[in-house]
């Protein structure tokens, strides 16, 4: 009797494992949130942990370094400048030191946190963006424009803000009948994706105000939905279906009529987070209230969603941060790592894959976007696209000092009371500067105080290198690295606007 092996798909992140990290590398007496919001409470950058966390007589979150753990006392300072419970916090994608909340109290909140963490309690926010008329809940930092920020409110709004100047350059107001699930920016930032409770799924041109697609019933059952794009501009979807059962679909936004792939779960009520790696285009799916956290890879080929394993603990998790490629630990493999939200604890989760080689492995980390933004907001306003600056991961990445800080404090520009046309009031209130020019005081002690002596030891006639000079030679060779990449997606971008004048000049547009 003879036996057909099967086919078995090839795949380098089908032995991807989940492993939390010890108990004493965790964080401890957090005092998570308890507020009605199917959001994540969290989110995580190389630099920092944020955490939404219960506070009395308003809104607050917990801001750690990331390299932080045990317990966490009850007089750590926190970022406590709303006036009602933080919904939302997200850290912006181009300066690891700025944050934005969203709260019950109407307001969008951005915030600069000092590279060591907070010594003090911060209540003034160096941008405060006043123009919604109830609770804001969803952020959304644009992934290429430096300083463009989108918010979505019960109010059934979808704001686009310049967080440089606090002006709301664009507002859908008529685009959603009902109350907003979740936004996601795709790629390059030119659309957004949104869920409605009117269970459909649309494609929105934030710029135009103009809604390009919509599918209507894209789940079928009336729990709370999400989506997100892709990197090939497919969307991933999650839901319930009539008989409440977890769905995963993948629609191709070519053909919305019918769904790529849909895939059932199981009947729990917890709504499904999805978290999505461009890199390694894997998504993980995070229910709150679970004990687990379900992965799955996203192909070209049929069945296009393809299950991969599932993280269980004894645990049920309040929500998850995720972080992004820079920070995770590239030496052991690690492709992605959560932060799992418990009733009093934050739990590092690191998804690894199982290598021997302790070389560096090109084919787990391709180049990965970068903090430098490939447009700056006004260019992003006036129509251009861009896709986002890479950067290689392949000597380890270690986060640059705060940029574009004097660009973000640049206080906005306020319509006229004359004006008719003002869509939003916007009150910013500058913080003190984390880092201030010396004054003669300063400059006094500086003297006064003995630098550091850089000693060198004579070996058969040479002299050893100071470190001083290989830490600066590893700083050039970063900023070559950096320009290398700013040329290369510049000359990206040439190409492609050639291609478009030859259209033109064919006559093809």
């Amino acid at each position: 009797m003879s036996f057909r092996r099967g086919v078995v798909r090839q795949s380098k992140f089908r032995h991807v494992f989940a492993q939390a990290w010890k108990a004493e590398q965790c964080l401890d007496d957090v005092r998570v949130s308890r507020v009605t919001w199917d959001g994540p409470l969290c989110a995580v950058n190389p630099k920092f942990i944020a955490v939404i966390i219960e506070a009395g007589g308003g809104g607050a979150f917990l801001v750690v370094p990331i390299s932080k753990s045990g317990r966490i006392d009850q007089s750590c300072p926190t970022v406590c400048g709303h006036a009602a419970p933080v919904l939302d916090v997200q850290w912006c994608p181009h300066d690891d030191n700025i944050i934005a909340s969203a709260s019950e109290d109407c307001t969008v909140k951005v915030w600069q946190i000092p590279d060591g963490g907070l010594t003090t309690p911060m209540t003034d926010a160096i941008v405060t963006l006043e123009g919604h008329s109830k609770r804001v809940g969803i952020l959304a930092w644009h992934p290429c424009a430096f300083n463009i920020l989108l918010t979505a409110g019960c109010d059934n709004v979808v704001c686009v803000w310049n967080v440089g100047t606090g002006e709301l350059v664009y507002q859908l107001l008529d685009a959603h009948p009902d109350l907003i699930y979740s936004v996601n920016w795709n790629k390059d930032g030119s659309a957004v994706c949104t869920v409605c409770k009117d269970k459909a799924l649309r494609i929105i041109d934030p710029r135009r105000g103009a809604v390009l697609k919509v599918r209507e019933k894209v789940h079928d059952g009336t729990r709370p939905m999400r989506a997100v794009f892709l990197t090939d501009g497919k969307i991933l979807t999650t839901g319930f279906s009539r008989m409440s059962e977890r769905q995963l679909a993948l629609w191709d936004t070519k053909d919305l009529s019918e769904p790529m792939a849909v895939q059932e779960m199981d009947t729990s009520n917890g709504v499904l987070l999805p978290f999505y790696d461009p890199d390694t285009n894997m998504v993980y799916l995070c229910g709150k209230g679970d004990c687990t956290i379900r992965y799955f890879e996203v192909t070209d080929e049929s069945p296009y969603v393809h299950f991969l394993s599932l993280y269980s603990s004894k645990e049920p998790q309040r929500g998850a941060g995720f972080l992004c490629k820079r920070g995770v630990d590239v030496n052991k493999c690690e492709i992605a790592r959560f932060y799992k939200l418990h009733e009093r604890k934050v739990e590092p989760i690191s998804m690894t894959v199982p290598r021997k080689s302790d070389l560096f492995q090109g084919d787990l980390y391709p180049d990965t976007a970068g903090p430098e933004p490939a447009l700056l907001s006004d260019e992003w306003i006036a129509g251009q696209d861009a896709p986002p600056l890479l950067v290689s991961l392949s000597r380890g990445y270690a986060a640059p000092p705060s940029k574009h800080r004097d660009t973000l404090r640049s206080k906005p520009k306020l319509s006229s009371q004359d004006s008719g046309a003002e869509v939003a009031t916007v009150t910013v209130t500058t913080a003190a500067p984390s880092t201030t020019t010396p004054t003669s005081a300063t400059k006094e002690e500086e003297e006064e105080t003995p630098l550091p002596r850089v000693t060198t030891r004579e070996t058969d006639g040479n002299t050893e290198r100071p470190r001083r000079e290989d830490e600066l030679l590893s700083e050039l060779l970063a900023e070559m690295k950096a320009l290398r990449a700013v040329v290369l997606a510049q000359n990206q971008r040439i190409e492609l606007l050639e291609r478009q004048l030859a259209r033109i000049e064919d006559g093809d547009v």
